[in-house]
């Protein structure tokens, strides 16, 4: 089984690798654009394109694995393998060229996540996890920051797309803003756990998030020595919409700043 799960996860860091360097390729060339669930949820012909590339490079090497990615190319199985695929996480900053957007590819073996890898072609880094294995940035293996007081800190988070989300995120921002060095929020969720996972962020939090945004970075957080839960001390679940995700020394003060 173990040289299966590293086969399945060399091929998923070339589908992430070639689906990111076309669209880094498109950048500036969308032909079209479209709303989802909302006036701010855009969706292109890039998105499209690159999640087809990679499912059909999933289909074509193990035909028995199912598939969840963002856009709908989705296909269960009977197989106890799960591909889970946002093919362009930061859309809207792609669209305007804001240069923070990444493929992340997630497998789950019996829903629990195996293998994790998100690249950022704009700065041509890939980062990925395999459980048990560690986490690593263009082969280089990564860990969490050191930093042990929030006060110290500095996080990141996002907003949902929906009103009912945003509205709750911005009660939490407002929350944490003064407890913390700095906020930032780069439009990306993959990529803000994999800047957790290598000591560039201390802590991220985000509400109404899907399985495709969070499956891959989580792991890449865990496997870099952080922690990773959801809201209220509740244990971490794909399918559970929220994430709060730190290096673990400050995920008690994050979580208390959290629930008040």
């Amino acid at each position: 089984m173990m040289d299966e799960i590293k086969r399945i996860k060399s091929l998923a860091e070339e589908a992430a690798l070639e689906a990111g360097r076309f669209i880094l390729g498109r950048m500036g060339k969308v032909k079209e654009v479209s709303r989802k669930e909302g006036q701010n949820n855009l969706v292109t012909d890039v998105d499209k394109a690159s999640e087809k590339m990679i499912i059909e490079k999933v289909r074509k090497n193990y035909p028995s694995h199912s598939i969840l990615a963002e856009e709908g190319g989705n296909y269960s199985s009977e197989g106890s393998f799960k591909w889970i695929i946002d093919p362009l996480d930061g859309t809207t900053n792609y669209t305007h060229a804001f240069p923070i957007f990444c493929v992340s590819i997630a497998v789950t073996l019996k829903d629990s996540v195996r293998i994790g890898v998100v690249y950022d072609p704009s700065r041509d880094e890939l980062f990925t996890a395999e459980e048990g294995g560690g986490a690593f940035l263009n082969g280089k293996r990564i860990k969490v920051s050191e930093t042990v007081r929030t006060a110290d800190s500095l996080v990141a988070t996002g907003f949902a797309y929906g009103s009912e989300g945003k509205n709750a995120n911005i009660g939490y921002f407002k929350k944490i803003m003064n407890r913390v060095q700095a906020i930032r929020r780069a439009g990306s969720a993959a990529i803000d756990l994999c800047y957790v996972a290598c000591g560039r962020f201390d802590g991220f939090w985000e509400l109404d998030l899907a399985p495709w945004d969070m499956a891959a970075g989580q792991l890449i957080v865990k496997e870099a020595g952080g922690t990773v839960t959801m809201l209220g001390r509740r244990a971490f679940d794909v399918y559970g919409k929220e994430i709060v995700a730190t290096n673990g020394k400050i995920h008690g003060e994050m979580l208390d700043l959290l629930e008040k």
